[in-house]
């Protein structure tokens, strides 16, 4: 009988399960959506059982849809939304609150406190994190702070601890994901005891943290399957990318496409504090062996093409942007700079809000969709340049991935902005990718030399004049210097 591997991608906007053959082929999808709940001051939050709900829901999906032998699915890769935070009762896994989403700025007076008493270069320095309302940290020091709990014993965690609690019983979580909650030692590779009382919250609730492909339990699904099978692998989603795009030596970069973005490049086994707008994570570890990262977060990208579909109702699908783009007048002059939720790298600046700058009487329909689509690529160009200064690395190329990718003018204006071939995989969704070939390799079912070297890409290459593009950029940076505190 053939054997399967199991991906679970458990993303901003939703679940999918993905189901992977013995040639790491994929041979069924299933999709659940959760709601996204949007309070009336901004603050963004996602409810924690029916993320749960879903994930069974989804492995269902998938298996009637690949009609496979369940029997077949021999592991299990895990990737997930990153930074969200949960905080649940230890006994009983009721959460004490919904998940505080990555996007949600709720913290931002916790962190102003802790910058008042002169924290802020210390936390930086332990976790290669900036001060911000962004990381978990900050998110589960409001829970504890603003929600009652009594005298309940408490776990606290990202959404991977989370599931994973909820799929095993085990409390765990992986490197890549404590790295991003600003609480977690680069140096020690342990939680941090000095940030964790400056935030105010008990190590006592913090996962184990394991290496990323560790066996972390295992789970039937609620019975779905007729017997456990194991979590043999755990990544943030952009990590996930990151190693399901082949990014394995310094220097190698890619960028994920999805609510929001996450630019990352690979920078070997030491890490490199930036201060310039950036931050240094783990990637992974496998087998005890860390690779480092710098990285830079975008709140704001699939997310603009949303909201010019959804709110304003400039197109009636996502798929039209790229052709209005085109169509749109080249020579128009207006930027949209999506700081709806505060700008994120480089500018760390939570207070800024959106503009929408430099029309003329000419510009319509079109040209907003144009602008919104440029504005995803300038904020990408932000961070490729700024990380190839801070490493003194000079990246070869860019992979990407996310569905937005599927977009021909955003990918082909990328790559004539950076100046570097953008190379697109036939795959879209590389974070569970990663995921499923890291469980499908520590179970001996694919080989690690060979297994990424199927995955065909897409190539677009810069046709932009360099004063052209000197331009752009400048009229980019002129319209955030409008919204931002210090750029």
């Amino acid at each position: 009988m053939s054997k399967h591997i199991l991906g679970i991608d458990q993303s901003t906007s939703g679940t999918k399960a993905l189901l992977f053959d013995e040639s790491g082929d994929l041979i069924a999808r299933f999709d659940t959506a959760h709601k996204q709940i949007i309070r009336d001051n901004g603050w963004v939050e996602h409810d924690p059982i029916e993320i749960y709900h879903n994930i069974i829901d989804a492995v269902k999906g998938v298996v009637g849809a690949s009609r496979i032998d369940k029997s077949s699915i021999i592991g299990i890769g895990i990737s997930n939304q990153r930074e969200t935070a949960v905080v649940w009762d230890r006994k009983t896994g009721v959460p004490m609150h919904n998940a505080i989403v990555w996007q949600c700025a709720r913290g931002e007076s916790i962190c102003e406190e802790i910058k008042d008493y002169g924290y802020s270069e210390k936390i930086r320095e332990i976790t290669g994190l900036k001060l911000s309302p962004y990381f978990s940290a900050a998110k589960i020091a409001w829970v504890l702070k603003n929600v009652y709990v009594g005298n309940k014993v408490l776990c606290a965690g990202t959404i991977d601890s989370w599931l994973l609690f909820k799929l095993t019983g085990k409390f765990r979580t992986d490197f890549s994901n404590a790295s991003r909650t600003q609480l977690f030692d680069l140096t020690s590779l342990k939680w941090s005891t000095e940030v964790c009382e400056i935030f105010g919250i008990d190590m006592n609730m913090l996962a184990e943290v394991c290496d990323s492909n560790a066996n972390f339990g295992t789970t039937d699904f609620e019975g779905f399957l007729e017997q456990p099978i194991p979590v043999h692998c755990i990544m943030g989603d952009s990590h996930g990318a990151l190693f399901g795009q082949g990014c394995h030596v310094p220097g190698t970069m890619k960028a994920t496409y999805g609510t929001g973005s996450s630019i990352m490049m690979n920078i070997g086994d030491k890490p490199i504090l930036s201060n310039k707008g950036i931050v240094t994570s783990i990637g992974w570890s496998i087998d005890g062996k860390v690779d480092y990262v710098l990285e830079g977060n975008i709140n704001y990208t699939g997310a603009v093409v949303k909201w010019i579909v959804d709110d304003l109702g400039l197109i009636e699908s996502p798929e039209l942007a790229s052709e209005y783009a085109a169509k749109a007048n080249p020579d128009d002059e207006t930027y949209l700079v999506p700081a709806f939720s505060g700008l994120g790298a480089p500018y760390w600046d939570s207070t800024a809000r959106a503009i929408l700058c430099g029309m003329s009487r000419t510009t319509g329909k079109a040209e907003i969709v144009k602008a919104a689509l440029e504005s995803i690529v300038y904020q990408v160009a932000d961070l490729v340049s700024v990380m190839c200064d801070a490493a003194n690395m000079q990246g070869e190329s860019l992979r990407v991935d996310g569905s937005p990718t599927r977009n021909k003018y955003l990918m082909q204006y990328q790559s004539d902005i950076i100046n570097l071939p953008v190379l697109v995989p036939k795959f879209e969704e590389l974070s569970a990718i990663g995921c499923a070939y890291l469980a499908g390799i520590t179970l001996g079912l694919y080989d690690a030399e060979k297994i990424f070297t199927h995955i065909k890409r897409s190539l677009y290459t810069p046709h932009m004049d360099k004063e052209v593009r000197k331009k752009r950029l400048y009229g980019w940076k002129s319209a955030v210097n409008m919204i931002v505190k210090s750029p």
